[in-house]
């Protein structure tokens, strides 16, 4: 086994919040020059960017796990990450059929559009992709793991947007393969204040909006090679495998 560095938290134009210079080229040119082994794709609400920047990261040896950041009917950020293409239509047909009717607004959340490896536009979003679905943590969660996937509540340590922020506790009955940390804080200073979860795997990444945030910060994962399965082995601690911050 050897290490590889993972930055599983990167959005895409696609997000309304994305910089328009996130771009499939731009995101793997930049995660090629942050030494990143393993990206994660995590566009709000969202898994349509995800297929075209795996391939072209793999071309450059980069792996990338495909997902998305929901946001949960609590206003709970998770990220969802699917094992293969057919899963991952699965949790996009999900998103489709929970996501609300508000509108997007792009003069107040800016566009929300999907390209190709030209970065020409071939679909716009019209819902507002930053609003909540209709369904809970737990139901998220469950549905992710019925489809073999990996669930990981965002940013928890955040005053907004995550497990703790908007329910005030992490539920001790929630199914979660790791909890991600935001780059403002480190795992001892959370633990401290928080030291029922001391056991608990962690991972923390970017959140990048923009070009520069890729890979400021990243999670080291201690497994045979980059893929999908060797990743949620890690995050259960199998085998030897680690996820290390």
């Amino acid at each position: 086994m050897r290490t590889f560095r993972a930055d599983l938290h990167i959005h895409t134009v696609l997000s309304p919040c994305g910089d328009l210079g996130m771009s499939p080229e731009n995101i793997v040119r930049r995660a090629v020059a942050q030494n990143l082994d393993i990206i994660g794709i995590t566009d709000h609400n969202s898994t349509r960017q995800c297929s075209l920047i795996a391939r072209m990261a793999a071309a450059k040896g980069i792996f990338a796990l495909c997902g998305t950041e929901i946001t949960s009917r609590e206003e709970v950020h998770c990220l969802a990450f699917m094992p293969d293409h057919e899963k991952l239509d699965a949790l996009q047909h999900y998103l489709d059929l929970h996501l609300g009717n508000i509108p997007n607004d792009v003069e107040k959340f800016g566009y929300q559009v999907v390209v190709d490896e030209n970065e020409n536009i071939v679909f716009e979003e019209p819902r507002l992709l930053i609003q909540s679905i209709d369904q809970s943590v737990e139901e998220i969660e469950a549905f992710v793991h019925i489809h073999g996937g990996i669930f990981i509540p965002a940013h928890v340590n955040r005053s907004a947007y995550s497990l703790i922020s908007q329910l005030g506790f992490i539920p001790s009955e929630l199914n979660f393969d790791a909890l991600e940390i935001s780059k403002h804080t480190s795992k001892q200073k959370f633990v401290l204040e928080h030291p029922d979860l001391a056991l608990k795997t962690f991972v923390q990444n970017s959140d990048a909006h923009y070009l520069d945030n890729i890979g400021e910060k990243f999670t080291t994962f201690l497994i045979e090679k980059p893929c999908f399965q060797e990743i949620k082995m890690a995050l259960k601690g199998d085998g030897g495998r680690q996820a290390i911050l």
